[in-house]
């Protein structure tokens, strides 16, 4: 594992070391998780499409090429 050396204001330091024993964490933690969401969030976005897309080719439904009008699709029942 890495490790990362970064430049903060002093107050800003102590305020998130107080923010994240609050929490029962550390900024160690906290940042950790932040780099890993940061990192991956363009990938967890590609697999939720990549999922919805699957579960569309998967599905049964079929409209048989039929087209609806916008009044149809907006219809209240």
């Amino acid at each position: 594992m890495a490790n990362l050396t970064i430049t903060v204001d002093d107050d800003l330091l102590k305020r998130a070391r107080l923010k994240a024993l609050a929490q029962g964490s550390s900024v160690n933690a906290v940042l950790r998780q932040f780099l890993e969401q940061f990192a991956g969030a363009d990938e967890a976005r590609q697999a939720a499409i990549d999922d919805v897309l699957a579960l569309s080719r998967a599905s049964k439904a079929n409209s048989q090429g039929r087209r609806w009008t916008r009044d149809e699709l907006h219809e209240r029942r």
